[in-house]
Parts: C-alpha cells; sequence; structure tokens
C-alpha cells in the first residue's frame, strides 16, 4: 500500500514563501511522475505543478513563475517550492501522481496565507 505524507505548511503572510514536501513509501518513486494538487473549501481539487521521472516540469497558469517542483529521488520525496504567496493560494496541498488512477491520498498540509 501506497503511504503519501505531505508537510511544511502553514501560516504565512502574503508575498511570503513555503516548501512543501511529500515523502512516498514507494520503492518505484524515482520511475514515476508526481504532480502537486491543492484543495480549496467549495472548490474541485487543482493540479498545481508535476514533474516526470526524467524532471520535466509543468505548471498550471495560476502559479507559474511562483512555484517550483522538485524532486529527490534518494529520498523518495517530491517537494514545492511557494514563493510570492497571495491569498488564493490558500488551500490543502496533496501530492499524487500526475494522472489516474491515483495512489491513496494522504492527508495533505493545510496552506494559509494571509493579507
Amino acid at each position: 500500500q501506497v503511504q503519501l505524507v505531505e508537510s511544511g505548511g502553514g501560516l504565512v503572510q502574503a508575498g511570503g514563501s513555503l516548501r512543501l514536501s511529500c515523502a512516498a513509501s514507494v520503492s518505484v518513486f524515482s520511475i514515476r511522475g508526481m504532480a502537486w494538487y491543492r484543495q480549496a473549501p467549495g472548490k474541485q481539487r487543482e493540479r498545481v505543478a508535476s514533474i516526470s521521472s526524467g524532471g520535466n516540469t509543468n505548471y498550471a497558469d495560476s502559479v507559474k513563475g511562483r512555484f517550483t517542483i522538485s524532486r529527490d529521488n534518494a529520498k523518495n520525496t517530491v517537494y514545492l517550492q511557494m514563493n510570492s504567496l497571495k491569498d488564493e493560494d490558500t488551500a490543502v496541498y496533496l501530492c499524487n501522481r500526475p494522472y489516474e488512477p491515483f495512489w491513496p491520498w494522504g492527508q495533505g498540509t493545510q496552506v494559509t496565507v494571509s493579507s
């Protein structure tokens, strides 16, 4: 059973930065694409960034130029560096595969941006 554990969220002022981490308990992590998603109250889950096994990245227009996804295959971990945070970035952030079938979702990590 794959387990995903997200961490690094918190309360930050608008314009600030946070770095999220996602640790995966899967031995084949290094050959899988990974993605970060977010879900705000009353809104659908949105994929904000993805990274292929080879390191190619993709971003939602809403975060392009502000967020950076990266991975450390030796640690089975994917990161999301978030800069210039805005109120609208407030959400629970989760990680998973960039496409279905998804692994079981973790608890996510709450990011709250205050203005």
